[in-house]
């Protein structure tokens, strides 16, 4: 189970895909820095569907705005 302010029942193996997903697609468009690491933005992404927080509530959460 993985943990940001709440709790999402997920295997770790999906969000580390994910991760490696994502940054894949930053290197190969050449993304300079975001707030997130892919390992964090790749949580967010996944938390949304699972949880139904707003993304106001999400935001919060994660710490950006």
């Amino acid at each position: 189970m993985l943990v940001y302010p709440s709790s999402i029942d997920l295997s770790s193996r999906t969000p580390r895909y994910l991760a490696g997903r994502l940054a894949v697609r930053r290197g190969g468009i050449g993304t300079r820095w975001r707030r997130l690491t892919a390992g964090r933005q790749a949580l967010l992404a996944l938390a949304h569907p699972r949880c139904g927080d707003t993304y106001a509530q999400l935001a919060a959460g994660f710490g950006i705005g």
